[in-house]
């Protein structure tokens, strides 16, 4: 049975979707300044399979630190994630090691399990001394509070963010051995997302619940398998986050048979998970810091799945065509020029260009377009744009696979390969996502790169100019992780 998944960010999610045996409770314990929501607690009743992957940084959040080792000594049985926002406990010494334990300590204590049972998770500014104390204090009416409600869990999507402008969440469900286990997911991030992520050894946190029952290795299978696919193809700014962060909990509440094996269960499984997962993608794409508009890069005909990546990710990363497509400038010259120097051989005489539908580029040469319709169209809310190298041996395999248009980002940062370019077989890829948002001036545009879902862009309002703007760069003077 197919996989139903369901994406209501701006709604409070219904009880029907809520996973069995997981409570959730927030509160705002004093990190930040007005006194929001910052902190939230997510619990199984019973020890629950845990799979996680991680931010690659060599820079690393202590959470980030402390959790990769929680997952190596509970071998993957885990109780609960603690999660502050408004300080990324992020180089701060050996204070902030000793407050990401001890958070983790009076978790354990106030449900009676072992402290390498909790994950703990932190986003917010770097490089400030986190005030553990207001989470410390707060902790114990927190688990106490906890509930099993629909209210209880729009408070913690609330509790996780910082310069997100709405919450996230994402459900699922599907059917194994004739039960139905349920999927539910939330997600924040806004800037400083360009996630990289991998199996343990603004910021993006992510937590995916489950009611299904998976032997805790299969499960990291599964994330693995997925998140290649899903967060680690969107980009907002460029810059990868110190303290990115993505853990799925599977408790077996459901009494649906455990998935043992990558069997017809587990077939089922991993596209529900995959599907959560991608909603919560694009809805941080969609709510990238600045974004008004969704761009995806989709590189096609490439000798291999690696070289289709890098190319993709060299033109996502072009500040002029980022500044372009700001514009919305059909400037397909600065595709073409990004493309070649992305180290992937290839014969600038076979690419082929389509920027939102429009063939702008034939045989590595302009193809007659109409140049204002082309604009037009690039001001709409989702961009796609193809870059078909027609490698030798690699166009026949890839052919005309395209994924599902509900993959889109806001800006052009990013790009995914399209297939395996085999001659026998074909598997489709989704593109990477970005998301992109500027304010064009007389004299210079600035733009900034964010992923984004379609529903939280909006079209440029300011036409380009005759001569090519030039881009300028600005960050904040203090980031969040």
């Amino acid at each position: 049975m197919k996989a139903r998944s369901i994406l209501l960010s701006r709604q409070t999610p219904k009880r029907v979707v809520l996973p069995q045996g997981f409570r959730f409770s927030a509160t705002a314990c004093g990190l930040k300044k007005k006194k929001s929501l910052d902190l939230a607690l997510i619990t199984s009743e019973a020890p629950a399979a845990a799979a996680a992957v991680f931010t690659t940084n060599r820079v690393q959040a202590a959470p980030v630190v402390l959790s990769c080792e929680h997952m190596r000594r509970s071998a993957g049985a885990m109780r609960a994630i603690v999660v502050n926002s408004g300080n990324a406990n992020c180089a701060t010494g050996p204070a902030g090691m000793a407050a990401a334990q001890a958070t983790a300590s009076v978790v354990a204590r106030q449900l009676g399990c072992r402290a390498e049972q909790v994950l703990v998770c932190s986003t917010g500014v770097i490089g400030v001394p986190l005030r553990v104390e207001c989470i410390l204090n707060a902790l114990p009416a927190v688990a106490q509070g906890q509930r099993a409600s629909a209210a209880a869990f729009s408070a913690l999507t609330r509790a996780i963010m910082t310069t997100d402008t709405r919450p996230k969440w994402a459900a699922a469900t599907c059917r194994l051995g004739g039960k139905r286990v349920r999927l539910l997911g939330c997600a924040k991030g806004a800037g400083m997302i360009h996630p990289q992520m991998a199996p343990p050894a603004a910021t993006m946190l992510a937590f995916v619940l489950t009611d299904a029952a998976i032997l805790p290795g299969l499960l990291q299978r599964a994330l693995n398998n997925v998140v290649g696919r899903t967060f680690n193809s969107i980009t907002i700014d460029g810059d990868t986050s110190t303290n990115d962060t993505l853990l799925v909990l599977a408790n077996g509440a459901s009494r649906a048979p455990r998935i043992s094996a990558q069997n017809a269960d587990y077939g089922r499984f991993v596209p529900a998970l995959e599907g959560v997962c991608r909603e919560l993608a694009l809805a941080i794409v969609a709510d990238g810091e600045g974004a008004r508009r969704v761009v995806e890069i989709e590189v096609r005909g490439a000798p291999s799945d690696r070289a289709a990546e890098q190319v993709a990710r060299t033109i996502a990363g072009s500040p002029l065509v980022k500044t372009a497509l700001a514009g919305a400038d059909p400037n397909w010259g600065r595709i073409l020029a990004a493309a070649g120097r992305s180290g992937v051989a290839l014969d600038p005489r076979r690419v082929e260009i389509h920027m939102a539908g429009v063939r702008v580029c034939r045989q590595g040469r302009e193809h007659p377009f109409d140049e204002r319709a082309a604009h037009r169209k690039l001001l709409e809310k989702y961009v796609p744009i193809v870059v078909d190298l027609k490698a030798a041996g690699a166009s026949r395999a890839s052919g005309r696979a395209i994924s599902p248009p509900t993959m889109c980002g806001s800006t052009p940062a990013t790009a995914a390969s399209q297939g395996r370019f085999s001659r026998n077989s074909r598997t489709v890829f989704p593109p990477i996502t970005a998301a992109i948002s500027a304010s064009v001036k007389p004299s210079a545009s600035r733009a900034s790169v964010s992923a984004t879902s379609p529903a939280a862009s909006n079209g440029m309002v300011t036409a380009p100019s005759k001569s090519e703007p030039r881009a300028t760069c600005s960050t904040p003077t203090r980031l969040a992780a």
